[in-house]
């Protein structure tokens, strides 16, 4: 690390240190970073996030190629999980930035290539050096889940206790069985104490195929029930926790299906070209919804139905959990921070394994 020349981190070595404690620790670190002092009434955290609003650069004339630039620099957080024991009690700080292009075009060359490719680049937070670069396509999915998880954790499980999401059984309902749909549904089984899996997607066979996965990496011991459904209304009419990820431009989940139940809490991390299409705007009414930042809210979720009650990481940190009849929103949008902090882990895990062996 010394060196002149920066690390490079392939996808496979990601994936290989990818677990949800260590990401699900990384998140929360950042989620805490990003509120403002003042924003937490008496209670304050030493840790700090600067991240400008993402940046957009066309490439070219033509419409459909995107370079997307997210920096960030987190400090005095902590990070300490098994995986990452490097620095454990102590703070640290991270100086990161995720590189993301999208080509629409990608997929009709030969051989087709993915659309979107993402790298972090990690910095030498003191001189600024160039550390390591890391294939970030794996990270940003997981610590997408991620946010969903702590967010499902501090927003639903904890307004009935503090030990609850260890405790309390739960139906969870999971609408577009994509890449982040799939993640979310194993994720949840991994985390969390889950009776009922009901999976909806608009091509009925994604999801059977997603029940057949689930099934075979749950084993026949599992107690969950997994459940392919024909509509979303079916698969969110009996569910505490529903994770919506689509593209859809249109609503999904509407009020009239959350009737089932009195205590439900909703993800979104749809990426349509509106980023709240997913959910009915009267649910938008009747519900708290919360955000990652404030910042990136207020410039991508111009016109959401309804008021933003706070940032999750003032919720976790000042323990104002909702209401145990509330509807709650979790508008997932992504953080920079949340980069920067799981690339860290990732890293401090990976070195921590080199020096083991």
């Amino acid at each position: 690390m010394s060196g002149s020349s920066p690390v490079y981190y392939n996808a496979d070595t990601v994936r290989r240190f990818l677990t949800w404690p260590l990401v699900n620790e990384a998140v929360e670190s950042a989620l805490k970073a990003v509120v403002k002092s003042q924003d937490l009434g008496t209670t304050s955290s030493s840790s700090y996030a600067i991240q400008p609003k993402r940046s957009f650069t066309a490439c070219g004339k033509k419409p459909g190629k995107v370079l997307l630039t997210m920096p960030a620099f987190v400090g005095d957080y902590s990070l300490g999980s098994k995986e990452s024991p490097r620095e454990v009690g102590n703070t640290r700080s991270t100086l990161a930035c995720k590189l993301v292009t999208s080509f629409s075009t990608n997929s009709q060359l030969d051989p087709p290539l993915p659309s979107i490719h993402a790298h972090v680049l990690l910095f030498n937070n003191q001189t600024g050096q160039l550390s390591s670069i890391m294939e970030g396509t794996d990270l940003t999915t997981w610590r997408t889940v991620s946010a969903s998880l702590v967010a499902t954790k501090y927003l639903y499980f904890r307004r009935f206790g503090s030990q609850a999401e260890k405790e309390r059984e739960i139906n969870v309902a999971i609408v577009g069985c994509g890449v982040q749909g799939q993640l979310h549904a194993a994720a949840f089984c991994a985390n969390f104490r889950v009776k009922q899996l009901s999976l909806y997607n608009r091509t009925e066979a994604k999801a059977q195929k997603l029940r057949e996965q689930l099934q075979r990496e749950l084993g026949t011991e599992s107690e969950t029930q997994i459940i392919v459904c024909r509509s979303a209304k079916e698969a969110c009419q009996d569910a505490d926790v529903i994770c919506v990820a689509t593209y859809s431009n249109e609503p999904l989940v509407h009020l009239e299906y959350l009737k089932g139940k009195q205590s439900v809490h909703i993800n979104t991390v749809g990426a349509g070209e509106v980023h709240f299409s997913e959910l009915s705007p009267d649910i938008y009414r009747q519900a708290k919804i919360y955000v990652d930042c404030y910042a990136n809210a207020e410039a991508e979720l111009v016109g959401l139905p309804g008021p933003i009650t706070a940032e999750l990481g003032a919720i976790i940190l000042n323990r104002n959990y909702p209401g145990k009849t509330d509807i709650s929103i979790f508008q997932s949008l992504g953080m920079a921070s949340e980069d920067a902090c799981v690339a860290q882990a990732v890293q401090d895990a990976i070195l921590s394994s080199a020096e083991r062996s």
